[in-house]
């Protein structure tokens, strides 16, 4: 009954500002801007290259016996779907890339999609989401927030080899430097412990598999920021330094919204902020033989939705893409200059060295399993299980 209450959810009527407005200032769009007198069009454009998740309804049941649609609890994980592919987008095909309609598409635009299908076996997939949030938390149906959905990216990205991203989620407020690039430079498994725990893998497995190694240069870095801009409502010292943010070339966005209600903040013009929205229920596609999607239902090919910042929920998730190390330099230097030499009081903190009365930073490794996708959550159970009954056997 949940589910179909909201089968045809719409967006509240004041938060729609459909057209533009007549106005000299510039609109900016994930790092660039655009003027509508002068080029309206490349601007929608740009909007509708970004890769658009919503709803969905008629996939496989999640778990085997659960949801087979997303609707009325979804809108945030496919929020972070979208930041996540623009992200993919910039790593493969470079933020410049443009879609259009009909045309042909390269091979990695494709495989780019693919990862984010409503399939058990897709590595970003709402299945492989709403199951990972369970370790988090959050029940399948659950509402996620921006923090949890980050940290579900986190944890998934691990399985993901193709794209091979070194995802940083920053806490208290505070991006350390020193971790950072200690996490984009680290070999997967240096520790005398991992190698212990990965020869445990192996012979509980009876499979051999070399996963130890060294990183051959920086490791592409999704950098998500999870903030709270005020207690009910935004803080108003805070909207300059939000804005900032969306300026910078590095920039994949931000997620946010307003309580239970998710959206995907791609730029802004003047006070208004823009946004793509999930909030429209679209049947599941699935790629064709040939291994390319049927991609009209991803790309939102409309005039895209805006609302005024002071009625942003102030919990929200910044979201940052630097594919070479001197993208992150560039990255720092902006946020001393722009952010926080301007603040006040400050939106987050840039600090170089590990705070010492942190726990040690430990860069996450992926657990020894040897599939990805739909059998993730399952075989590391199934991992568990052999080590027990090696451990028993040792014994």
């Amino acid at each position: 009954s949940v589910l179909s209450r909201y089968e045809n959810q719409i967006t509240i009527l004041s938060d729609y500002l459909e057209e533009f407005p007549e106005t000299d200032e510039p609109v900016w769009i994930l790092g660039r801007h655009h003027h509508l007198n002068t080029d309206k069009s490349k601007l929608l454009l740009d909007i509708s290259a970004r890769l658009w998740f919503t709803y969905r309804r008629k996939f496989s049941p999640i778990g085997g016996t659960g949801p087979s649609s997303d609707a009325g609890w979804g809108c945030m994980l496919r929020c972070g779907q979208m930041m996540l592919a623009q992200a993919l987008i910039c790593r493969h095909l470079g933020r410049d890339w443009q879609w259009e309609k009909h045309k042909k598409q390269p091979e990695e635009y494709h495989r780019i999609l693919r990862c984010f299908l409503d399939r058990k076996d897709c590595c970003y997939s709402i299945h492989q989401m709403a199951q990972m949030g369970v370790g988090e938390g959050k029940s399948i149906g659950e509402w996620f927030g921006p923090n949890t959905v980050a940290q579900v990216l986190k944890k998934l990205a691990l399985f993901d080899e193709w794209n091979s991203l070194a995802v940083y989620v920053s806490m208290d407020n505070t991006v350390v430097i020193e971790d950072i690039k200690k996490m984009c430079w680290c070999p997967p498994q240096s520790s005398s412990a991992a190698h212990s725990s990965a020869h445990l893998h192996r012979s509980a497995l009876g499979r051999s598999k070399n996963t130890a190694g060294f990183c051959t240069g920086w490791k592409p870095l999704l950098l998500i920021i999870p903030l709270r801009l005020g207690i009910n409502h935004i803080n108003p010292v805070y909207i300059d330094a939000f804005k900032e943010c969306f300026k910078m070339p590095q920039s994949l966005g931000a997620l946010g919204g307003k309580p239970n209600n998710a959206y995907y903040f791609i730029g802004f013009l003047g006070n208004e902020l823009i946004y793509l929205d999930p909030h429209t229920t679209q049947s599941f596609v699935d790629s064709e033989e040939n291994g390319t999607v049927d991609d009209q239902s991803f790309h939102c090919q409309q005039a895209p939705h805006r609302m005024k910042i002071m009625n942003l929920d102030p919990s929200v998730a910044l979201g940052f893409f630097c594919k070479e190390e001197c993208d992150f330099d560039n990255w720092c230097s902006l946020v001393q200059k722009e952010i926080l030499k301007q603040q006040s009081l400050r939106m987050f903190e840039l600090v170089q060295k590990h705070p010492p009365h942190w726990p040690p930073f430990i860069p996450p490794t992926k657990p020894e399993v040897t599939t990805t996708g739909a059998e993730l959550i399952e075989s590391t159970d199934k991992l568990f299980e052999l080590e027990e009954e090696f451990e028993i056997l040792s014994v």
